[in-house]
């Protein structure tokens, strides 16, 4: 049994683990950085340790305080969130030699799917489709140009470490390759300490269709229907929702089943995210996988009924899951806004400062995942997410429409925030009819017709 949990992480998803612990009747340990001390999470556990310094590599990245932390506390199990240790092998095999049960999949499964070149490797050999590009990292240049002549440009140069949008380039002619194969290697070494790249053919105006799964320790695997991630900004998802606009019951189950190979591939257990680009011909391809909870995962619980949160803390637990696919039902739409501190009329620059009013939207259909209120100082240190807001209907259409109202109705004052883009959005033809792919809101951003 679990009975007390750690919550490695801070912000709207420790507030969110929080609660799930609450439900289940388990105890709640906080972390935090000096200055995060008046954070809701702090307030809401049952107890609170300081474990460094604001900045995140001397406390949230500091996995010697955590764990010595965790084991002074007497917990029995730590959850990571997302973000920070949450996809860090080295942590997950730290807190079972520590005799702490790691909330999400093994060490191993973490690394094998960690790293982008191993995961095409590991995909391929599941029968799941994959961008064509390099079967390995590349050596140089040269042999990046002769790949990249064989599948066809434009092609995608990416970090094997890579993960959150860092480390990618785009290249679509021949002449770009020698520049850019040494830009995108020193980036990858100076974010992910790992400079090897590989190769992938660039998919033209592709949506970004994710598939949530659930696996327990008894060789259980299922997959909870999917999300479309595509309104982004260099890689950053803005707005989710599930399920896709464009997405069929063929071929939901066809990208759910390669979903579910991928998880039995590494042995996946818990929740996990397995990630595809859909062309415009419905063609899929695995793009990587992500092993921890995903923070768009609230439009996946609004249309399943099932917390996913929960279901993390019952298979770390050693319970056998109760669900078969069969029992897998999806009940209307909905769809999540991340309500970042961000000006996006100066190039979505963050902003601290002080929230002098916070009142959050309700009524039927909504929900508000937070950490905020009014009189909280927002600091420079972390990620500019405020707020998840999300809405259901028993269609896209009554989704969005409660958006729209739920959007307008929110009090947000000290900070600049994105929720006037998000009207913008929302109330484009092309969003309301379900036509956009990824490169929707750069053409938004510069004044081309999306």
């Amino acid at each position: 049994m679990i009975e007390k949990v750690l919550v490695a992480n801070r912000g709207e998803i420790a507030v969110r683990i929080i609660r799930a612990c609450r439900e289940l009747g388990i105890k709640a340990i906080a972390v935090y950085a000096r200055g995060d001390e008046e954070s809701l999470h702090v307030r809401m556990a049952d107890e609170a340790f300081c474990i460094g310094p604001p900045a995140p590599r001397d406390s949230y990245l500091n996995m010697q305080n955590i764990i010595s932390t965790a084991v002074g506390a007497g917990v029995d199990a730590v959850h990571p969130g997302y973000g920070f240790l949450a996809e860090n092998p080295t942590f997950a095999d730290l807190c079972t030699q520590c005799g702490l049960i790691f909330i999400g999949p093994s060490a191993e499964a973490i690394e094998e799917m960690g790293n982008k070149e191993r995961a095409r490797q590991v995909m391929e050999k599941a029968g799941v489709p994959i961008v064509p590009g390099s079967p390995s990292s590349l050596e140089n240049a040269a042999v990046a140009g002769r790949i990249a002549e064989e599948v066809g440009y434009p092609v995608m140069l990416k970090a094997a470490s890579g993960g959150g949008g860092k480390g990618m380039r785009l290249i679509r002619k021949a002449q770009e390759m020698q520049s850019s194969f040494g830009l995108t290697r020193n980036e990858a070494e100076k974010a992910f300490s790992d400079p090897r790249i590989y190769l992938e053919k660039f998919i033209e105006k592709p949506r970004h269709v994710e598939i949530q799964v659930l696996a327990d320790n008894f060789g259980n695997v299922i997959h909870l229907g999917e999300r479309d991630c595509s309104i982004q900004r260099r890689h950053q998802k803005l707005i989710e929702e599930a399920p896709c606009p464009v997405l069929d019951n063929g071929l939901r189950e066809l990208m759910g089943q390669a979903a579910v190979r991928a998880a039995r591939a590494v042995n996946y257990s818990g929740a996990g995210t397995v990630e595809f680009l859909l062309d415009e011909k419905g063609n899929y391809y695995f793009m990587e996988m992500n092993t921890r909870i995903q923070v768009e995962h609230p439009v996946t619980e609004m249309i399943t009924g099932i917390d996913l949160v929960k279901a993390q803390l019952q298979i770390a637990a050693g319970e056998e899951m109760d669900l078969q696919q069969e029992d897998i039902v999806l009940r209307g739409a909905a769809i999540e806004c991340r309500i970042n501190a961000e000006d996006p009329a100066f190039n979505f620059l963050p902003r601290a400062g002080t929230i002098k009013e916070w009142l959050p939207p309700g009524g039927p259909g909504v929900r508000v995942d937070t950490f905020i209120y009014s009189g909280y100082k927002v600091v420079p240190h972390y990620d500019s997410l405020l707020a998840k807001i999300i809405t259901w209907g028993d269609d896209r259409e009554e989704a969005r429409q409660r958006m729209i109202r739920a959007l307008r109705e929110t009090g947000l004052a000290g900070v600049p925030s994105t929720i006037g883009l998000f009207l913008d959005i929302l109330e484009k033809e092309s969003f309301q009819q379900g036509h956009y792919d990824t490169g929707f809101l750069p053409e938004l951003l510069t004044g081309k017709e999306a």
